[in-house]
């Protein structure tokens, strides 16, 4: 094994690059449609408003937790617990969050291969008038090896990116890729705002009717915003722990949750508008309302017969550009436990485990209407992609997340914590109200959202 210990650890090489590469790791394809599809479900606008103040309320204070875990022990997920709470099961947690993020990976990069096959779909005029996009989408997923193929171009552009290190590798490609994202949305929602009848669109997303707000929508704002800051496996401890010490950590985590849910809402700048001048709600989540739906709108997409061929291009462009943007982070929390504990070079680890997610990821791929028994598993009842996603990205995530506010909150302690965020003399004005929403509010809100979640499985 090579030995790294002899190497300076990597540091981000400013406050930007590392705003940008944080804010990449959370924005996602979940934030492109899964945003949209919950909002559409939950009153629109009312649900809006929840979101915005479960982001500020429970996202914001998990987060800047994180950050402080990863740059006051400059350690890996695995490595920071076991400096903060040596001798004990702590580190088992760390632990969760390197498997998880390897795991949301494999699948990840299935969806994510599916993005860039739709950019040179979109680019060959595929989309006409009258397509049957629903077989088109079939056709693609269901083949095995065009699945496998563009989850293993996907997967190489990942480990491309992570082997490169912090600064020559994710920050070298952050600064490019996420002012193009910003275009991309940018453009994209302006042209959806001026399609013909956007205004029934933008009025059910701005205009809330706070009578529709209830418990189902409070769940599931919460569940979402949570779930699109990128919290609960370690990806936020590993990105701060290359963070310097004259940093503002508060002001960071400000910057990068209010990046990540203004392309939230920018997303919905573009799915409503674009839906509902084609007389359409939002009837499908997921890849079906990304691949199948809005697919179907680009041949009628003024003016024709380059606007659909333009605006599809555009979009698929920033989905592969947000996933790739959220991979590279899935893949730097392993590699980071790799290079830390193991002693083993960045290159090495980042294409074994790059490598690993790729062999776990041919499974979703094949589970798509290649293999039968993997696109309906037995006694499961969905596919194994949809499968892994709800073990994964939704109860792992919930149950790190919680574990995390809880050992900030009550083992670590806030004091300790508020220490590493006001180091350098840095001033941390909300600190009595974070200590009361880490060691409280954030418990208290996730175990519900854990425990209405099993209870929605309990009760089929």
């Amino acid at each position: 094994m090579e030995s790294n210990l002899s190497q300076p650890r990597d540091t981000w090489g400013s406050k930007l690059t590392f705003v940008l590469a944080a804010a990449g790791s959370a924005i996602g394809l979940g934030n492109i449609w899964a945003f949209p599809t919950n909002a559409a479900a939950n009153g629109g606008g009312a649900f809006l408003v929840v979101y915005l103040i479960c982001v500020v309320m429970i996202g914001a204070p998990v987060m800047l937790a994180e950050f402080a875990i990863g740059r006051t022990t400059s350690r890996n997920p695995v490595g920071a617990f076991k400096a903060l709470a040596p001798k004990s099961m702590w580190k088992a947690l760390g632990g969760l969050g390197v498997v998880t993020g390897v795991i949301i990976l494999s699948f990840y990069a299935v969806i994510a291969g599916w993005t860039v096959a739709y950019i040179f779909k979109c680019i060959a005029g595929t989309f006409k008038p009258g397509v049957d996009t629903l077989t088109i989408f079939e056709e693609m997923s269901g083949n095995p090896l065009t699945a496998i193929g563009y989850l293993f171009v996907f997967m190489g552009l990942t480990i491309y990116v992570v082997v490169g290190g912090v600064r020559d590798g994710i920050e070298r490609w952050t600064k490019v890729l996420m002012p193009v994202l910003l275009v991309l949305l940018v453009l994209l929602g302006i042209r959806a705002v001026t399609l013909s009848g956007a205004g029934e669109g933008l009025s059910f997303y701005f205009k809330p009717d706070f009578s529709l707000i209830n418990a189902k929508v409070i769940l599931a704002a919460a569940g979402q915003a949570f779930f699109s800051l990128s919290l609960g496996m370690g990806t936020m401890i590993t990105y701060g722990s290359y963070i310097s010490k004259k940093e503002d950590l508060v002001s960071s985590t400000l910057w990068v949750s209010g990046l990540d849910t203004g392309i939230a809402i920018l997303a919905g700048l573009i799915i409503f508008p674009t839906l509902f001048h084609a007389g359409l709600g939002l009837q499908e989540g997921g890849p079906g309302m990304v691949f199948v739906v809005l697919t179907s709108l680009l041949g009628e997409m003024p003016p024709a017969p380059y606007g659909g061929i333009i605006f599809g291009t555009g979009f698929f462009l920033l989905l592969g550009i947000a996933a790739i943007t959220s991979s590279v982070s899935l893949l730097e929390v392993g590699v980071a436990y790799v290079v830390d504990e193991k002693q083993i070079s960045r290159k090495k680890a980042g294409l074994w485990l790059g490598g690993m997610a790729f062999v776990l990821g041919i499974p979703s791929a094949l589970g798509n209407g290649a293999v039968s028994w993997l696109t309906t598993i037995p006694g499961v009842g969905m596919d194994l992609l949809s499968f892994l996603f709800e073990v994964f990205g939704q109860y792992s995530l919930a149950l790190g997340a919680l574990l995390i506010s809880i050992f900030v909150g009550w083992r670590w302690g806030v004091d300790a914590a508020a220490a590493e965020v006001e180091a350098e003399g840095n001033i941390f004005r909300f600190k009595r109200t974070w200590s009361f929403l880490i060691k409280f509010l954030c418990p208290i809100t996730l175990t519900v959202i854990l425990l209405n979640k099993l209870w929605q499985v309990i009760m089929g």
